[in-house]
């Protein structure tokens, strides 16, 4: 549904969490120098900490205390736009159900789902609460069909992971160097931050070490000489594998594709596992993985990856497996075989199997690339948006164009459908 169209100077964007570090502070700026106002609710000293030069408001009560200080807030501030980063959060739920009931522009902003090379714009909602799951592909190809921006090229690489490491760790140094004033702050997920800090910085500090390993795991993989199944994995503790999958933990996953490996496959074929790119160690995975490879009798078939190039992986994998990763857009692009056991954006009958774990191991179904095709050109030209949250070059990309986005009276895929496209959206064609 199309909003009014709003001068900007007649809109008031509050911000609720946003990415560590200094994207909101620098987009609110951009939205004030075009004539809107700005304001923040921030829950702790690190959420102050990345927000200058314009109003700031301290939510000190309690989590529940929330859905009724945040009205007041809307009312005292004629708040007309709600901005925030991860819609399960569960601050941003309650944000999320306030502007639904007081017909405000909820603003959602996501990891990219055609990463690594952008970031996720809508409105409403994101990964499996993403509107673009309310299409069909017939209108997709039917709003494609109408005209879409021109072809770019863009890189099939990471850029960010340093900085991103870099402004979690700013983030939770912060915290630990105090909280006061904030007593009801409550973090949206475990561990404290004084052992999230502690994650941060060793991954951060040991990355050059480990970056030799893995090239090295890596190297042995793909020059093995064997058929090999990729896994996916993601940080258990993130709300896109909690909300949206059907596994409590790690280990109910990995045992279920265990199971289904040791009963589908030939002996000469491997298992391996690729951690999130992210994994700290707050997980115990290699004891994990080996428990399991010698429940299941796969004593040298299994082969665990602390980090490294996806793409190099997928290129010479026979089929990819996850719960709901983004990864999992990369195998589909390559055409390949994948098995998803959770909701996520991309996962309809058309390009992902459905089969017993078992049958899809030993004759996996392979996608439709060409509806894949559609789907994935359409949102390239909607809401995935070049650049990224934490590399200074990255964010200046996306503040290029998200602004217009924003204050765009229709969402990026009902510009699409209206015969046109996102402002500022481009529709860009990957290399490799």
């Amino acid at each position: 549904m199309d909003l009014p169209q709003l001068r900007p100077s007649d809109r008031c964007f509050l911000f609720l969490q946003g990415p560590h570090g200094p994207f909101f502070n620098s987009l609110a700026r951009k939205l004030r120098v075009a004539g809107a106002k700005t304001c923040r609710i921030g829950f702790n000293t690190a959420d102050q900490l990345f927000w200058t030069g314009a109003k700031y408001i301290a939510f000190r009560e309690k989590p529940d205390q929330f859905a009724a200080a945040l009205a007041e807030h809307i009312e005292e501030n004629g708040i007309t736009d709600i901005v925030l980063y991860g819609s399960s959060r569960p601050v941003h739920r309650i944000a999320l159900e306030v502007a639904r009931e007081r017909n405000l522009t909820p603003h959602v902003f996501e990891e990219g789902y055609l990463r690594p090379y952008w970031v996720t714009y809508e409105r409403g909602g994101a990964n499996a609460a993403s509107p673009a799951t309310g299409f069909t592909l017939e209108q997709m190809s039917e709003a494609l069909a109408h005209g879409a921006p021109p072809l770019h090229e863009a890189p099939d690489r990471w850029g960010d992971m340093r900085a991103h490491m870099f402004w979690g760790a700013v983030y939770h140094a912060r915290l630990l160097a105090g909280n006061r004033g904030y007593p009801g702050f409550k973090p949206h997920r475990t561990p404290d931050y004084w052992t999230e800090f502690r994650l941060h910085l060793n991954k951060l500090l040991s990355a050059p070490g480990r970056t030799v390993v893995r090239s090295t795991s890596t190297l042995r993989v793909r020059h093995g000489g064997f058929p090999y199944h990729l896994v996916l994995l993601q940080l258990a503790h993130d709300a896109n594998f909690l909300d949206h999958g059907p596994f409590p933990d790690q280990a109910a996953f990995l045992e279920v594709v265990f199971r289904g490996f040791a009963e589908g496959t030939p002996g000469h074929h491997h298992l391996v596992l690729k951690a999130h790119p992210l994994e700290d160690g707050r997980e115990p995975l290699r004891p994990l993985i080996k428990r399991l490879t010698l429940e299941h009798g796969l004593s040298g078939r299994v082969h665990f990856l602390t980090g490294g190039k996806l793409a190099r992986l997928l290129d010479t994998a026979r089929t990819a497996l996850t719960v709901n990763s983004t990864s999992a857009e990369q195998a589909l692009w390559r055409a390949l075989p994948l098995r998803a056991f959770g909701n996520a954006v991309y996962n309809r009958p058309e390009f992902v199997s459905n089969q017993p774990v078992a049958e899809f191991f030993a004759s996996p179904k392979a996608p439709d690339l060409d509806a894949y095709l559609v789907y994935r050109s359409f949102l390239l030209a909607t809401s995935q948006v070049p650049g990224g949250f934490y590399g200074a070059l990255s964010r200046r990309k996306l503040l290029r164009q998200i602004p217009d986005l924003m204050l765009s009276p229709r969402d990026p895929y009902q510009s699409l459908l209206a015969g046109g496209h996102a402002a500022g959206a481009q529709h860009i064609r990957l290399v490799r």
